[in-house]
């Protein structure tokens, strides 16, 4: 049997259970799947990053992960290669053997469960390490008193999902399982920019690059103003003048700015990879901005920072039109293998990832705030807010409880095109 037509089955199959279950029978009940009881609704996931496969047996192809903790529903049991016991449904096309979960009478996981988004884009609090470092302790008994796990340098970062009290001193648990002293670590200031639903202006607006800008009655230097446009403004382009160092763009009436004081995001052609209304993204390198397309029509843009080397270099974003591979709620993202690097860095669990280009990703950055400007080791670093929008425009979708999603023939990932 192919891949392709097992993957249908499935599918059949995961629509034929849920009407099962619907009508009032356990969603096993079919004629040859393995029983299970009639008290079972979810299976809870107890360890992180649990891994599903697209069917059921050990040497199916990864269909994501699974936070810890997460009760996801059961469709069907079936027996399989790489499983003593029987593989459970608990998604269409998503499998995990019943010894890596506990069933449990608790109702599955809905998105009324699922912790509100932080009105920062930032799914955990984030720390840097002070410039004295720290210490990570896998337990709060023994922060201060035992050898630590791990040394922690100054700058790394980290994600906490809770805090205690430990003699006069504070503990922070990170999203690994360790505990970092508080007074090491320096708080993320919460970045609130976020970019532009279009609607029906269009792709006539830009940003202001830089504090300060200046602008001119006229489309000459010799009209100088004394008004200024702070930056990340967004400003309206009406009209153009000039090319090269001497063009400009109109604000307003009787007010224009230079072009190159400004980020603004130019039409991009369709990819032939995207079919007719499918959404896809669109990354244009000179311009460092991003928009986000539903067919022919931009529904949203923002500005970005990409790559500092040139395309094809180890530092740059790739230019081509590529298709998302795999998202991660989060990902941890370092160099500490690179014995060459001049600079070390590590940074736990950066929200929002898609991978579209093998390593390159689309993802949150928290650490900078030079959006508009090149400045990564390769990927698209966005703004908290617009990686959290676009990680929920995009395919493939990621259901509540799951850590991470890779595509299938039913739920592709979508076109990311660099230009």
């Amino acid at each position: 049997m192919t891949s392709h037509r097992a993957a249908r089955l499935a599918l059949a199959a995961f629509a034929t259970w849920v009407h099962a279950a619907a009508a009032g029978g356990p969603p096993w009940s079919e004629p040859g799947a393995v029983p299970l009881g009639e008290l079972v609704a979810s299976a809870r996931f107890t360890r992180e990053d649990e891994a599903l496969y697209r069917f059921p047996r050990a040497d199916s192809p990864r269909r994501g992960s699974v936070f810890a903790g997460a009760h996801l529903p059961v469709f069907a049991s079936r027996t399989g290669a790489g499983c003593e016991t029987t593989w459970l449904m608990v998604g269409p096309l998503a499998w995990v053997c019943r010894a890596k979960v506990q069933l449990s009478e608790a109702p599955a996981l809905t998105p009324s469960d699922v912790p509100p988004a932080r009105p920062d884009g930032l799914p955990y609090r984030y720390y840097f390490v002070g410039r004295d470092g720290s210490a990570a302790y896998g337990r709060l008994e023994f922060a201060d008193d035992a050898e630590p796990e791990m040394d922690l340098q100054p700058g790394f970062g980290v994600a906490l999902v809770d805090e205690r009290q430990r003699g006069d001193q504070r503990y922070g648990l990170t999203h690994h399982g360790q505990w970092v002293p508080m007074r090491d670590l320096v708080p993320v200031r919460p970045y609130l920019f976020q970019g532009e639903e279009l609607g029906a202006r269009g792709l006539t607006i830009a940003w202001v690059l830089d504090d300060g800008a200046p602008t001119f009655k006229r489309p000459s230097l010799a009209s100088r103003t004394k008004e200024t446009r702070g930056r990340l403004q967004v400003v309206t382009v009406k009209a153009e003048a000039g090319k090269g160092n001497e063009a400009f763009v109109q604000i307003e009436d009787e007010l224009w700015m230079r072009a190159r004081d400004v980020r603004r995001p130019t039409r991009g052609e369709v990819p032939l990879e995207v079919g007719a209304g499918e959404r896809w993204i669109d990354v244009e390198l000179a311009s460092q901005t991003l928009v986000a397309y539903e067919g022919e029509r931009p529904v949203f843009a923002t500005v970005v920072s990409t790559g500092k080397g040139r395309p094809g270099s180890a530092t740059g974003t790739p230019k081509g039109a590529f298709r998302i591979w795999v998202k991660l709620k989060s990902s941890t993202m370092d160099n500490l293998e690179d014995e060459y690097a001049s600079n070390v860095y590590a940074i736990e669990d950066v929200p929002h990832v898609q991978y579209f280009s093998k390593g390159v990703a689309l993802h949150a950055a928290f650490w900078h705030r030079s959006f508009g400007r090149v400045r990564s080791h390769g990927c698209v670093n966005l703004a908290p807010l617009d990686a959290e929008r676009l990680y929920h425009f995009t395919g493939p979708r990621v259901p509540a409880g799951w850590s991470a999603a890779l595509p299938t023939e039913f739920d592709r990932g979508t076109v990311v095109r660099v230009r």
